[in-house]
């Protein structure tokens, strides 16, 4: 069954680490690529790049930022290949953001 994971971490979490505490978390996450599970990754740029498209009455409407006023924003996503939901939890938990207080989301997606 294929899961996406959807990191979520307060904005800016990256730069309160050392250069020395960032590359090792960046190790991490590229061993993570080289798993059997993984399909694709991507880091989102800052939530301040951010645009939201609403249609109203008819007309895109379009406005700065994020769909939501969060604590924690998405920073990036994982696409993986798991056997079951137990499978794909263990490689969430794997995710070093995680174990820097940031949340990942676990779902599956809708198989067509």
């Amino acid at each position: 069954m294929q899961y996406a994971l959807l990191i979520y971490a307060e904005p800016g979490f990256r730069e309160a680490l050392s250069d020395e505490e960032r590359e090792d978390v960046y190790a991490e996450y590229f061993a993570i690529t080289g798993d059997a599970r993984y399909s694709a990754g991507a880091q989102l740029q800052p939530v301040e790049t951010a645009t939201t498209v609403r249609m109203v009455d008819g007309r895109m409407l379009t406005t700065d930022g994020p769909f939501a006023d969060t604590k924690e924003v998405l920073g990036g996503l994982c696409l993986i290949e798991a056997a079951d939901l137990e499978d794909a939890l263990d490689l969430a938990a794997r995710i070093p953001a995680v174990r820097l207080g940031a949340a990942v989301e676990v779902r599956p997606l809708v198989q067509r």
